[in-house]
């Protein structure tokens, strides 16, 4: 990726928090451009890296931050799985964040279940935790290579409890 490329898509990429342990319920607008951003990115818009970027757009939206916000810090729980990883790349497509700001990083756990990404606005110290959803992790679990695209496709239309959940600390 090229330099120029790089800057304009952080800045073109950019939360109120619930209940802890609530599950979100609105249904996303399937923003134009999303599995773009992803792709460009990740280097496709597999249904890892589409949740993640859902749980970035959800986590601004509640943070009250823009994309690209130097604010935003992005912290991605995981096993050192691509798939699980995947997800880091979808939040970062979504808000901006990368290695280069000092605003993303991954920290890895042992188990699948440990998956979770905390999204933080570091003036406000207000923070949320988002992990996938238990249906999504059954449904798109190991999805074959040849059917990443169409699966990813899925995911940018279902309604946000369907992709994620709000994690109780």
């Amino acid at each position: 990726m090229t330099l120029r490329r790089h800057f304009l898509l952080t800045v073109t990429l950019g939360l109120t928090l619930g209940c802890a342990g609530a599950k979100p319920t609105a249904t996303p607008s399937a923003e134009p451009g999303a599995l773009e951003r992803v792709a460009l990115v990740h280097g496709g818009a597999g249904p890892w890296a589409v949740a993640g970027y859902r749980m970035g757009d959800y986590a601004l939206q509640q943070l009250g931050l823009p994309r690209g916000s130097f604010k935003l810090e992005v912290i991605h729980h995981s096993p050192a799985k691509v798939q699980y990883t995947c997800v880091a790349d979808g939040a970062a497509a979504a808000t901006g964040a990368s290695l280069g700001k000092l605003n993303l990083s991954l920290e890895t756990t042992p188990s699948p279940e440990d998956v979770a990404t905390t999204f933080r606005n570091r003036d406000t110290g207000q923070s949320l935790t988002l992990r996938p959803s238990a249906s999504f992790v059954q449904r798109f679990r190991d999805v074959p290579r040849e059917k990443l695209g169409e699966a990813g496709r899925v995911v940018l239309t279902l309604p946000d409890a369907d992709v994620f959940e709000t994690v109780a600390l």
